[in-house]
């Protein structure tokens, strides 16, 4: 019984299908499903990124062989060429001195304006003026032998035309000056040329005294202007007149300025050149006293060549013009065309000796002008390195450690150089705006306006630049000489003007412009 109530627990029938229970067929046909899905993805994988080369490789030869579009645009363009360099004044002038000597006037101090040819330095020049009065002097001399070689050829001549037997008669030696012999410088039996000196002769009948008056006296005097002459000793008083006038101001008795003035007076006869004596001119006396001296010496010279066969003339004999002081001997035979020839050769050395007696005086004349140096602009003094008192040129001044006398600057305006590459050079003109930005002033800005143009350019590294000048509109106060500043030169501007980029232009300057109903 209990056989029998187990055995439909087992129920072997029933525990024969129980495998297919297990689904073990479903789950080998769910892999292959898994595996079928996982190779349709991959091949869709594949055919995607293929699809995405294909299209890629598309718009690239699509953007090669195709047009972008741009906008044309209102825009405002400006070529500028840029440059840097220092300010300057407009114009500058920097004092120095070509002679040596104290400064006597220094009328002006740093910072004070002055004019165009104000007076600056005024340098001790005595020297200069002692030699040109001697050089004037040795002027007179040369023209009066040059005189008296012309002479001698007329007279020549007009015996050569009248054909005189000159050398038949006796030549006579004539003085030809009146006043003392100082000197004799031929003797009896000497063989002498037309125009040369036999005596000296000193004009004793007139003397000169030179004397300083105050400057500010003899600014007023003019030369013939009546004098009153009081000799020493004597008190005898002359009247006589101014000969000479000092062109430069010295240095009198206690540091006063004073100017030389020369007086002639006719000799009573008792001067002498050891005779002192004082002078008045319109009221104003001299600062002091001097020595007179005699106002002229002459020479006589010889009329005609030849041996001297006489000579009644010693030192200190007075003569008068005209007088026979001697004679030539007598000839046989005198060669009148080599008198003649003799005499223009005489008259042509005399001229040269004129000539350069008056370029040695015009050349003095200039030194003097050295001595008085004036500005020539109209500025302000920056430096004055020099006073009254101080001793200028030779190595004086850099033993003072100076290298100008004095330094002015025109700021009326200012200016600068800039260098401008040559690829660039052609653009600019005179005329053009220019904008200006200075180093030590951040933020301002200034304008100017090209001035010049200089073709002379430097070349560097095998690069050539020019100069340009640039002038600064108006005078602003913050720009100061020496400050770096940086400039940009506006070349061309146009406002307000259609425009496309540079990449929308083809060579040949073409643009293609879009159709219709296309962008």
């Amino acid at each position: 019984m209990e056989t029998s109530q187990v055995k439909p627990e087992v129920n072997t029938p029933a525990s024969t299908p129980a495998p297919p229970k297990k689904f073990t067929p479903p789950k080998k046909r769910g892999w292959v499903k898994w595996v079928r899905r996982l190779v349709i993805l991959a091949v869709l994988a594949g055919g995607v990124v293929f699809l995405l080369a294909q299209c890629q490789s598309a718009g690239t030869q699509l953007a090669a062989g195709a047009y972008l579009t741009e906008t044309a645009q209102v825009r405002d363009l400006t070529v500028s060429v840029s440059g840097t360099g220092p300010i300057e004044p407009i114009h500058s002038y920097r004092a120095t001195t070509l002679v040596s000597g104290e400064v006597l006037e220094a009328p002006f101090e740093e910072g004070q304006t002055v004019s165009k040819d104000d007076l600056l330095f005024r340098i001790d020049a005595k020297d200069v003026e002692d030699n040109i009065q001697q050089l004037e002097s040795n002027i007179r001399q040369q023209e009066l032998n040059l005189r008296a070689a012309q002479l001698n050829l007329e007279d020549l001549l007009e015996r050569q035309e009248d054909n005189q037997e000159e050398n038949a008669k006796e030549h006579n030696l004539e003085s030809n000056a009146t006043g003392v012999v100082t000197e004799v410088h031929v003797e009896v039996g000497d063989t002498i040329s037309i125009g040369a000196p036999v005596a000296d002769v000193l004009d004793r009948e007139h003397m000169k005294l030179t004397l300083p008056f105050h400057a500010a006296d003899a600014a007023g005097f003019y030369t013939g202007q009546t004098a009153q002459v009081t000799v020493d000793g004597t008190l005898e008083v002359l009247t006589g007149a101014i000969d000479e006038l000092g062109v430069t101001d010295q240095v009198g008795p206690g540091g006063s300025l004073v100017r030389q003035v020369t007086i002639r007076v006719d000799n009573p006869g008792a001067l002498s050149d050891t005779s002192r004596g004082t002078a008045s001119v319109n009221g104003l006396p001299c600062a002091s006293g001097g020595t007179f001296t005699y106002a002229e010496s002459k020479q006589i010279t010889a009329k005609e060549s030849g041996e001297i066969e006489t000579l009644n003339l010693r030192k200190g004999d007075w003569v008068t013009d005209g007088q026979i002081v001697g004679s030539f001997k007598k000839t046989e035979l005198d060669d009148m065309d080599t008198q003649i020839e003799n005499a223009r050769i005489q008259i042509e050395n005399a001229r040269i000796q004129v000539e350069n007696a008056q370029i040695s005086l015009q050349n003095a004349r200039d030194r003097l002008e050295d001595y008085t140096i004036r500005s020539t602009i109209t500025g302000t003094v920056i430096e004055k390195n020099v006073d009254v008192g101080d001793n200028v040129g030779g190595s004086a001044s850099s033993t003072a450690g100076y290298t100008y006398m004095a330094v002015i600057y025109d700021l009326s305006a200012l200016t600068f150089d800039v260098r401008i590459d040559e690829l660039d050079i052609n653009k600019i003109q005179v005329g053009q705006k220019v904008e200006i930005t200075a180093d030590a002033l951040d933020g301002e800005q200034f304008t100017g306006t090209v001035d010049k143009v200089n073709i002379n350019g430097t070349t560097a590294a095998g690069v050539t630049t020019y100069p340009v000048t640039v002038k600064v509109d108006g005078t602003p106060a913050a720009l100061k000489p020496g400050m770096n500043i940086s400039a940009k030169i506006l070349v061309e501007h146009a406002g307000a003007v259609l425009t496309i980029p540079v990449d929308a232009v083809k060579r040949g300057n073409e643009v293609l412009v879009a159709g219709p109903g296309r962008h």
